[in-house]
């Protein structure tokens, strides 16, 4: 068997239509995992799934909007009917721009819904079935707007510092049970978001702004899709069996390293 294999293991992810959690269901289907991809964009995921599939891999495609939470219980219900959910990583979210005071009540409502009740919502549903399978893995995307301040990211830190919190309170409360959780809190990484948003705030600036972002890594550029997904795998293999309870930083080097 080969390292960090996930042959036989059967993984949720949600966001999985794009970006990070597109590479993420790449790669551990890459590893032998069965992938359900859930994802508020059905054709995204429909997508992703397809591509997995012909590599012969099986991959379930589902529309979910992880901030429901009678939707994500009905539907984790319904796939534990097929197979037991061995994996369950929770990446997807939503960003905002804007500080204390210009941070209007339906957008900060707007972030809490995904990407705090969104990763308590997938969790709720998940933990039962993986308490009574005798085990599982959580693992969820934080950032590092989580432990320091970024400008102007008021809400999407709090929420983000929430996903950390939750993180280790699962991960004590369900140590007898075999469950393990952890987190990854990324810098800012390379995906189509980054160039949407560039495209829309400074357009005519592209290559200007994308640079100048890039270099705000000490490392000197934006993290791939891919290094994420590389550290998810690792994380949820049983090579790391010894791992629960921590916060992962692949930021490179934007926290401790920074001038």
């Amino acid at each position: 068997m080969s390292v960090f294999s996930l042959a036989g293991k059967n993984a949720v992810i949600t966001g999985g239509g794009s970006g990070i959690g597109e590479s993420i269901c790449k790669t551990f289907a890459q590893q032998g995992a069965s992938v359900v991809i859930l994802d508020n964009n059905l054709e995204n995921a429909q997508r992703v799934a397809k591509s997995i599939e012909q590599t012969g891999v099986q991959a379930l495609a589902y529309k979910c909007d992880v901030s429901k939470n009678d939707e994500v219980k009905s539907l984790i219900d319904q796939i534990v009917a097929d197979m037991p959910i061995h994996i369950l990583v929770n990446n997807a979210g939503v960003s905002h721009v804007g500080k204390l005071d210009n941070t209007d009540e339906a957008n900060f409502d707007r972030i809490i819904s995904v990407n705090v009740k969104g990763f308590y919502n997938m969790m709720q549903a998940c933990i039962e079935h993986m308490k009574n399978q005798g085990g599982g893995v959580i693992l969820n995307m934080a950032s590092i707007a989580a432990t320091m301040g970024i400008p102007e990211r008021f809400v999407y830190s709090a929420s983000k510092g929430a996903v950390r919190a939750m993180t280790m309170s699962v991960a004590v409360d369900y140590l007898k049970d075999n469950i393990r959780c952890n987190c990854i809190s990324p810098a800012r990484v390379h995906t189509p978001f980054v160039d949407d948003f560039i495209a829309k705030n400074y357009p005519g600036k592209e290559t200007e702004v994308f640079d100048k972002l890039s270099k705000t890594q000490p490392i000197g550029r934006m993290g791939k899709p891919e290094e994420i997904a590389n550290l998810a795998l690792y994380l949820c293999s049983d090579e790391a069996s010894f791992i629960t309870g921590n916060d992962y930083l692949i930021d490179g080097g934007f926290i401790n390293l920074a001038p």
